[in-house]
């Protein structure tokens, strides 16, 4: 795209060049031929035409280094973005089991407005599925839960995880600490909760 793009501007300066020349060329026959006088201002007034000739030139490369340096400029800041978009993450880099912790707040519906806390384990099995068991503190009411689901990682290392069933939550997202800690915030209407993911035991570990 940047190639189409600098031969796109190079063309259009050369054409711009090209008719100023022309344009010139045309004036300088008519005046030519309407003066009949010495030959000596005809010659003078031809090296005039050349001299601008050339400062058109040197204009002209001026311009063509200017159009190739603002492709430049804008190729080095197309790359940093594309290489943002895209880190290397995949549903892989989320694999092994982890301690999850989630706090926050219930805002809806009305009956189960307060507090919310709650820790546990969630294994990833590093394809899109997971399981997990947790005990929660809902309003100071404890419920142990087990549950199971699915999560999506996309290539910028941010992701989605949502567990089934009644009752499930959707949370949003982002891998850190090189696929060791996972960060992500609830995002089901009425709920205002923190998640934190902290691998449990190193990757290799037959634990995991």
């Amino acid at each position: 795209m940047v190639g189409r793009l600098m031969e796109g501007l190079l063309s259009s300066v050369t054409r711009k060049i090209a008719q100023t020349v022309a344009g010139f060329a045309v004036r300088f026959r008519l005046y030519w031929r309407k003066n009949t006088g010495d030959r000596n201002d005809g010659l003078s007034e031809w090296k005039r035409f050349v001299n601008l000739k050339e400062i058109i030139m040197q204009r002209s490369t001026i311009a063509k280094n200017l159009a190739i340096a603002a492709v430049t400029a804008l190729a080095l800041a197309v790359a940093p973005t594309a290489k943002a978009d895209n880190k290397g993450c995949s549903n892989a880099s989320l694999k092994g089991t982890f301690a999850h912790m989630g706090t926050g707040f219930i805002t809806a519906p009305p009956s189960m407005v307060g507090p919310l806390g709650g820790a546990g384990t969630d294994t990833f099995d590093g394809t899109g599925s997971f399981t997990g068991s947790a005990t929660l503190n809902i309003n100071g009411n404890v419920v142990p839960v087990t549950e199971t689901g699915t999560y999506r990682v996309n290539p910028d290392c941010t992701g989605t995880y949502t567990v089934l069933g009644p009752g499930g939550t959707t949370v949003f997202f982002v891998i850190a600490d090189s696929g060791n800690e996972v960060h992500g915030i609830c995002v089901d209407p009425g709920s205002v909760v923190i998640h934190t993911f902290r691998r449990q035991f190193p990757v290799g570990d037959f634990r995991n």
